[in-house]
């Protein structure tokens, strides 16, 4: 077998030969990818996974000992994850995990865009700042991964965006032009990133409200990654039909987590509940595809 010590002349055929079955093995693996997942939301989606998905399960964040400390935690409960790193404001870190996945697996059967940040309701931070930086994060980087993802994902699979009901009550709050843009079926991928920088562009000059955009950088940020799912949907369905693959938005609800706060009426096992039931819709399924889902039922956008 691999380990047996046969003699050098036949060393390097049985090394190759148990390097071809292991590259096989790992090719036919089910993986899933959950981004920002060393803690809250993301790292009960994670635990969740690891119950009920078939196949090998990564938790991923910036920080390597951060991560690796989540997958100690799990390992404790009896629960098995890797990790690899991935900042996802950082595209050389996307394309190198990217890469990653694609030699060892094959691609990625699951991915969960988690990773996200929202300022503080007391913060003081000047708005055009935040304005700038919750869309880099939630909108841009995000969209950098489905970028380079997409083309990743094998045929079967799903694709779930973590956003929020704020980004529904953001886009009722815009001008009426602004929604009827935003809700359109021909909104091309190319004109929603101009409205995300032309938001970030107003919010700059103090201009915003004058363009038809309500005072909340975080509410923005979901709406933009919301009508990019349902963009990205109507592509897969177009050029990858036969793929059934199914990507969809949805809100986890209001969590107890750092970034929500601890007077959230929802644990993070609850918040996991529709991004999970999204990440595992069965083979077969057709819908939800292109949706915004909450408690696992398609809501109104």
């Amino acid at each position: 077998m691999c380990a047996d010590w046969i003699g050098c002349s036949r060393l390097f055929p049985l090394y190759n030969n148990c390097t071809i079955l292991q590259q096989a093995s790992n090719m036919t693996s089910r993986v899933a990818v959950v981004t920002g997942s060393n803690k809250g939301i993301g790292l009960a989606i994670v635990k969740e996974l690891c119950r009920q998905f078939q196949g090998v399960v990564y938790i991923t964040a910036r920080d390597v000992g951060r991560g690796r400390n989540a997958v100690e935690s799990l390992a404790s409960e009896g629960l098995t994850a890797m990790f690899h790193q991935l900042d996802i404001n950082d595209g050389k870190s996307i394309t190198t995990a990217a890469a990653y996945f694609k030699e060892k697996y094959g691609g990625v059967d699951v991915l969960v865009n988690n990773a996200a940040i929202a300022f503080k309701v007391a913060d003081t931070t000047p708005f055009p700042v935040q304005a700038e930086e919750t869309l880099k994060t939630n909108f841009f980087a995000t969209r950098d991964m489905l970028t380079q993802f997409l083309p990743l994902i094998k045929a079967g699979g799903r694709v779930v965006n973590v956003s929020s009901f704020v980004g529904v009550r953001t886009l009722n709050q815009c001008s009426p032009a602004l929604q009827e843009r935003f809700r359109s079926e021909d909104i091309t991928e190319e004109e929603l990133v101009g409205l995300m920088q032309c938001f970030v562009d107003e919010a700059k000059r103090g201009e915003h409200k004058q363009g038809g955009w309500p005072e909340t950088a975080y509410g923005v940020s979901k709406m933009g990654l919301t009508t990019l799912s349902m963009i990205l949907a109507r592509r897969l369905s177009k050029e990858r039909p036969s793929d059934a693959i199914l990507l969809n938005a949805c809100c986890p609800g209001w969590v107890r987590t750092d970034m929500a706060g601890p007077k959230a009426p929802k644990s993070p096992e609850e918040g996991a509940v529709t991004p999970v039931y999204l990440a595992l819709l069965p083979p077969g399924a057709t819908e939800p595809h292109g949706k915004f889902v909450s408690d696992k039922e398609v809501q109104t956008w």
